[in-house]
């Protein structure tokens, strides 16, 4: 028997990452209209680690999941071609919830499918604030492992490399476990035509928000975005003793 019978992956639709970031004219928030989107590359990330993980046998199936409007169905069949099983699509109409909601979500989420193993990107581009997968851990009571840069599986133990400051730490984690993926754990594969032609006939469940009867707090409220200011030319140093004196008595770095 395999030892995660179902893992539960999560993905996120965000701008493509190659896109160049523009501010709304009213300063509401970024611009998203007629804009590419994709898969969050860590999710990707997560997919492909999920999806290794069934094709070793250690894992019978594999679920997508991601939380949004109508549109984000289209990263969860990209998530089916790369080999995910089936999706879950959690319907609300705002895009960008607080990282405690999404948790208090997923968690309804792993209630509901009972996998052994939650694989979650470390982070979103779009928000960069890696606390969901830290938040559903604390949640369900799991043991957790960030920042994996390599994932193993030996009878109902995972073992996760993961990044530190100070280099790599090895944690033996029981099962149920929750993992967040680093750059380094793996190279997501490309979604072949026959895989893409097969993801569209694969299930998605679709949840209505308000059919999971979870008391959300209410969401911080964004009062204004607005671009990073433009940099400032470098300027270039005769010497040490030029250096030193700018420091000192223009930028006020040092005493």
């Amino acid at each position: 028997m395999s030892a995660l019978e179902t893992i539960l992956v999560t993905v996120k639709r965000v701008v493509d990452y190659t896109i160049h970031i523009r501010v709304k004219s009213d300063n509401s928030g970024v611009e998203t209209q007629n804009v590419k989107m994709s898969m969050n590359p860590f999710d990707e990330i997560a997919v492909e680690e999920a999806v290794r993980l069934k094709e070793k046998k250690h894992a019978q199936q594999v679920i997508a999941a991601t939380i949004g409007p109508a549109a984000c169905q289209e990263t969860l069949r990209t998530a089916l071609a790369m080999g995910a099983d089936r999706g879950i699509h959690v319907v609300c109409d705002d895009p960008s919830l607080p990282a405690l909601h999404i948790a208090k979500i997923l968690q309804q989420l792993v209630a509901k499918e009972k996998p052994q193993l939650v694989i979650m990107g470390k982070q979103a581009i779009d928000s960069d604030n890696n606390q969901c997968g830290q938040m559903l851990a604390a949640l369900l009571d799991w043991p957790q492992g960030t920042f994996a840069s390599e994932v193993s599986v030996s009878d109902k133990h995972l073992e996760v490399t993961r990044e530190i400051d100070g280099g790599l730490e090895t944690l033996r984690l029981s099962l149920p476990a929750l993992v967040t993926t680093d750059l380094r754990l793996n190279t997501p594969r490309f979604a072949s035509l026959p895989n893409i032609m097969q993801a569209k006939r694969k299930p998605i469940e679709q949840i209505p928000l308000e059919s999971l009867s979870i008391a959300l707090p209410k969401p911080p409220t964004t009062l204004k975005v607005e671009e990073p200011p433009a940099r400032k030319a470098g300027v270039m140093v005769a010497d040490v003793d030029d250096l030193v004196d700018k420091l000192r008595n223009e930028a006020k770095v040092i005493p």
